[in-house]
């Protein structure tokens, strides 16, 4: 097993025991937009637990020093990667930025918090990827303050199709520390869902419109 599937399964453990991660899949959880699904995710939670954060901290460093050695800055993504953001930028010893879902409406309407010069090399830290979309949306913002977005770091993703797919269109590199396919797994091994639950759970990654219905 690789480095980085021992940590994957490590982070999936961490948020099931916290349960930043639930699993229901006879009882679909409704997201904001309506999309029913089997599971939620809150990453917010790991910040009240000092090991899991440094585990994340010490993961995402680690993506960077070897995905990405010539970063220069860490950008968080607001509201939840900003914390994530610093500590790794503290771990690195790198300036941290913040990006803002949309300008601010006074003062200098910065869409971008802290100090990012032209022609610097940015990593963008996220809590989650479900459809990629606000994660894009953060890399295009330091594109258009004259940096350079090298790649997306996330702590967990749904791996669904349209996010893959979302990525590679705009040919932006994405990795994360844990997986939607690791953490069933892990819930698995833990007694957290059943096995006759496993085929219901990964056909929603494969049609997620389609689930519940």
């Amino acid at each position: 097993m690789s480095q980085l599937e021992t940590i994957a399964q490590h982070i999936a453990a961490s948020l099931l025991d916290i349960e930043a991660v639930a699993l229901r899949p006879q009882q679909p959880f409704t997201w904001t937009s309506g999309l029913k699904s089997p599971i939620y995710c809150d990453n917010r939670l790991t910040m009240s637990h000092p090991a899991i954060r440094e585990s994340i901290a010490d993961g995402f460093a680690a993506l960077i020093q070897e995905k990405f050695p010539d970063a220069e800055v860490v950008a968080g993504t607001a509201t939840a990667g900003i914390p994530h953001a610093a500590w790794v930028a503290q771990k690195l010893g790198l300036p941290m930025i913040y990006i803002r879902d949309k300008a601010k409406g006074h003062g200098k309407e910065n869409l971008i918090e802290g100090t990012v010069k032209p022609g610097q090399k940015v990593i963008v830290i996220e809590d989650l990827i479900s459809t990629g979309g606000s994660s894009l949306k953060a890399a295009i913002a330091v594109k258009e303050a004259g940096a350079v977005a090298l790649g997306v770091l996330a702590i967990f993703s749904y791996q669904l199709d349209k996010a893959t797919e979302a990525f590679q269109a705009a040919d932006m590199p994405l990795y994360t520390l844990s997986n939607y396919s690791t953490l069933l797994e892990v819930a698995l091994e833990k007694g957290k869902i059943k096995q006759e639950d496993m085929e219901l759970l990964r056909s929603w990654r494969s049609n997620p419109a389609a689930f519940g219905m």
